[in-house]
C-alpha cells in the first residue's frame, strides 16, 4: 500500500542533483515538479522510446500493420539519403529517452542531454506553432483526439527540456554540436535541400509532385514554417548559453 510519505517523497530533493541558483528564464518549472520529473525519469525516458516509435510510424515506418507498404508516407516521398532529418520529433523524444535514460543509469552524457535540450525546446514548441498555424487543414485530415494529442504531447516536451539543467552543466561543446545539426536541419528542411525538396514535416497544403522528388512548399506555408523552425534554434542557442552562463556564475558563488 502506498503511504502519503511515499507520495510526498516524489516531490522532494533527497538524492536528486541539488539545483543551481538560475534565473527564472533558464529554470521556469518549480521545483517539486523538477523533482518529480527526475525521481521518475527511467519512466520517462520509456514513454519517450514508445512516442519515438510512434512518431516513426507516424511520418511512414510501417512494420505494422503488414498490408501496409513498409515505408510510406513522407518516408516514401523523401529520397533515402535524407531520411535523417524527415523525422525531427521523434529524434527529439530519441534525445530525451536517452539523455534522461543515462543520467538514471549514472552515467550522464554532456552531449545527450544538451541535444535533448534543443530537441525538446524546438519540436515541442515548433509542432503546436504549425498546428494553431494551419489548424483548418490539420483539423481537416486528421481526428480532434489525434490533433490534441500531437498538440499537448509535444508541449510536453518542453517541460522536458526544463529537467536538464539539473543534470547537466551545457558544456559549450556540446551546445556548438546541437547548434551544427538543427542549424543543418534548418537548412535542409527550408533553404538548400540539397536532394529533392525541401524536407520539414508535411504541412496540409502541400502536394507530391514526382517531378520534383518531393513535396511541393507553397510560400503561405513555406515561410511561416521556417521563420518558426529557425526563431526556436536561435531562442534554444541563447537558452542553452544563458543556462551555462548561469551556472557558471552559480559554481562561483559556491
Amino acid at each position: 500500500m502506498v503511504s502519503t510519505a511515499d507520495v510526498r517523497s516524489l516531490f522532494d530533493a533527497d538524492g536528486l542533483p541539488e539545483p543551481d541558483d538560475l534565473p527564472w528564464y533558464v529554470a521556469p518549472l518549480p521545483r517539486w515538479l523538477e523533482n518529480f520529473g527526475l525521481r521518475l525519469a527511467g519512466v520517462i525516458a520509456l514513454v519517450n522510446l514508445v512516442g519515438t516509435a510512434f512518431g516513426f510510424w507516424y511520418y511512414g515506418f510501417h512494420p505494422v500493420p503488414l498490408s501496409d507498404p513498409l515505408f510510406t508516407g513522407q518516408f516514401a516521398a523523401t529520397p533515402t539519403v535524407m531520411w535523417a532529418f524527415v523525422p525531427d520529433s521523434p529524434v527529439a523524444t530519441l534525445f530525451i529517452a536517452v539523455a534522461l535514460g543515462l543520467w538514471w543509469l549514472g552515467r550522464p552524457s554532456e552531449y545527450w542531454n544538451v541535444l535533448a535540450f534543443f530537441g525538446c525546446w524546438k519540436l515541442g514548441f515548433w509542432t503546436p506553432f504549425v498546428l494553431l498555424a494551419f489548424s483548418d487543414g490539420f483539423l481537416a485530415g486528421t481526428t480532434v483526439p489525434m490533433y490534441l494529442f500531437l498538440f499537448f504531447s509535444h508541449l510536453a516536451m518542453v517541460v522536458q527540456a526544463f529537467l536538464l539543467h539539473r543534470v547537466s552543466e551545457f558544456p559549450i561543446g556540446p551546445i556548438a554540436v546541437a547548434v551544427v545539426w538543427y542549424g543543418l536541419n534548418d537548412l535542409v528542411d527550408y533553404f538548400v535541400p540539397i536532394v529533392g525538396t525541401p524536407h520539414h514535416t508535411f504541412i496540409p497544403g502541400q502536394t507530391y509532385d514526382a517531378a520534383l522528388g518531393g513535396y511541393t512548399h507553397p510560400p503561405e506555408i513555406h515561410l511561416v514554417a521556417a521563420a518558426g523552425a529557425v526563431a526556436l534554434t536561435v531562442t534554444g542557442t541563447a537558452l542553452a548559453l544563458a543556462t551555462w552562463r548561469a551556472k557558471r556564475r552559480a559554481g562561483e558563488l559556491d
